[in-house]
C-alpha cells in the first residue's frame, strides 16, 4: 500500500467533505439573511404602490387624467417604484403618501 491510502485516509476525505458541505450551507444561510429587512416595509411599500395606481387608474376613467394634481401623482407614484427599486422603503412610502393626497386633489378640481 502506499502513503496515503486505505481506510484511514478515505475517512480523512469524507471528514473534508463534511466540513465543506456544513461551511458550504452555513454561508447559503448566512447569505440568505442578510438580504432580509428587518420588517415588512418592502411589502407596504409594493401594496401602497399597487394601492395608489388602481386609485390613479380610477381617477383616470373618471376624466380627471388631465389635471396637474393627477400628473404630480403619477410622477410621485414613478418616484416610489424607483425607491422601491434601490430598497428605500421609507422614502417608497413617503412617496406614495404624497401621490395619493395629489390624486385626491385631482378628484376635487
Amino acid at each position: 500500500m502506499t502513503a496515503g491510502s486505505g481506510f484511514g485516509a478515505t475517512k480523512l476525505k469524507f471528514a473534508r467533505y463534511r466540513w465543506l458541505t456544513a461551511s458550504l450551507a452555513a454561508s447559503v444561510l448566512i447569505a440568505g439573511c442578510a438580504g432580509q429587512p428587518a420588517t415588512r416595509k418592502d411589502l407596504a411599500c409594493q401594496k401602497s404602490i399597487d394601492q395608489a395606481y388602481q386609485a390613479l387608474n380610477y381617477a383616470k376613467t373618471q376624466g380627471f387624467s388631465g389635471t396637474v394634481s393627477y400628473t404630480k401623482a403619477g410622477s410621485l407614484l414613478a418616484a416610489a417604484k424607483v425607491q422601491q427599486q434601490v430598497e428605500k422603503y421609507d422614502n417608497c412610502l413617503i412617496n406614495v403618501d404624497k401621490a395619493r393626497f395629489y390624486i385626491r386633489q385631482s378628484q376635487n378640481q
